[in-house]
């Protein structure tokens, strides 16, 4: 095992993979990545759009299903089952080793459905019944329409990847819909100690549309810092709404916490270090799902220590947002400027993703 790594699980924090493919599957790389420390994988359309693109390992099987059916969608859940299945199987010891904290590979739903919840909730239902794996998460973006979604899938006792997290507010009723369904899953008789959720909050992403605005205002001084900051305060809000006697009655029947997840953990800005999001964000409770270059910097030359639990920590994070605000950028409309980009962002990925597999497709039917 990777040496920084393995301090990283010490500090009580998981690392997983932001990428999947099938060449990483049968040629090896994810177990190797397995074997170095890492305990999980998240995937989304851009990165199944890459790999189909990229490797030949799809061409029979996208041929074969080209000439089966025409809807690519319905092409792509038949490849993306096989290679999700194929992780899952891979993770299940890492998923018993760790009574089932870790070891979840992500599947999301389709983001073009981001804003409607009974479709949201049928394919939710539909992905889990395809992929049949109980250390299958699947994605369910954040927006207002998904809460409801995430919460009826946890009531149903699905395990869910919460995603697309920008904003405190909505990290707040993203909680609070983890934590409702499992009330009603306990109240109907059932049994919450299989359910698993993390709270995917986004982070490299948030400087990007911060430095902007903060240059534009003239204040080069505090760029850089929003999106830590802004973990910080979500992680410090994970420890309140993971607390009290109504938590602690969901626990004592075998529920466990959404754990916080960063994601867009790579950096961005080439002024920025390579692991900036990984040395500021590292403590209890909490993953990091990184993109390959990140992870390898990581194992390299990351800086392990407990950075999230700093004393004033949360308070100096609040004086940041106060010195933001003065500054007049607008931390809500940044939010929210984010999640309407980051679901279109998904969106156009998932279109591009369709139409490789319906070119791609037909290209090798003709063959």
């Amino acid at each position: 095992m990777n040496g920084r790594l393995e301090r990283l699980r010490e500090a009580g924090q998981s690392v997983w993979i932001d990428s999947l493919s099938r060449d990483d599957i049968k040629e090896g790389n994810l177990q190797g990545m397995i074997d170095d420390g890492v305990s999980g994988v998240t995937s989304n359309p851009s990165i199944f759009q890459k790999a189909i693109s990229e490797s030949s390992l799809y061409d029979e099987q996208l041929e074969e299903l080209t000439r089966e059916m025409d809807d690519p969608k319905e092409i792509f859940l038949q490849i993306a089952r096989q290679d999700i299945r194929d992780a899952c199987d891979l993770f299940m010891p890492v998923y018993e080793e760790t009574d089932r904290l870790d070891g979840y590979v992500s599947l999301e739903v389709s983001p073009d459905i981001a804003y409607d919840t009974p479709k949201t909730v049928a394919e939710a239902r539909r992905l889990h019944e395809m992929v049949d794996r109980p250390n299958l998460l699947v994605k369910i973006p954040a927006t207002l329409p998904g809460l409801s979604a995430i919460e009826e899938m946890i009531s149903q006792g699905k395990s869910i990847n919460v995603t697309l997290i920008f904003s405190l507010a909505r990290y707040r009723a993203v909680a609070g819909a983890y934590i409702r369904g499992l009330q009603r899953l306990v109240a109907a008789g059932g049994d919450p100690s299989g359910v698993a959720s993390v709270a995917s909050f986004f982070v490299s992403r948030v400087d990007s549309e911060g430095d902007g605005r903060l240059e534009e205002a003239g204040r080069n001084d505090l760029k850089g810092r929003l999106a830590i900051e802004n973990a910080r305060l979500a992680y410090a809000a994970f420890g309140e709404m993971f607390s009290g006697e109504n938590w602690a009655f969901l626990e004592s029947k075998g529920a466990t916490r959404q754990r916080p997840l960063w994601a867009s953990t790579s950096t961005k800005n080439p002024d920025y270090e390579d692991t900036i999001y990984v040395d500021n964000l590292i403590g209890p409770d909490t993953v990091n799902t990184m993109p390959l270059a990140t992870l390898e910097a990581t194992m390299d030359h990351a800086e392990i220590q407990n950075t999230l639990q700093r004393q004033d920590g949360a308070e100096e994070a609040r004086r940041f947002m106060q010195d933001l605000g003065e500054a007049g950028v607008d931390y809500e409309d940044v939010v929210e400027a984010l999640e309407k980009e980051g679901v279109r962002k998904f969106s156009d990925s998932f279109d591009e993703l369709l139409d490789e597999i319906k070119s791609k497709g037909r290209q090798l039917a003709r063959q």
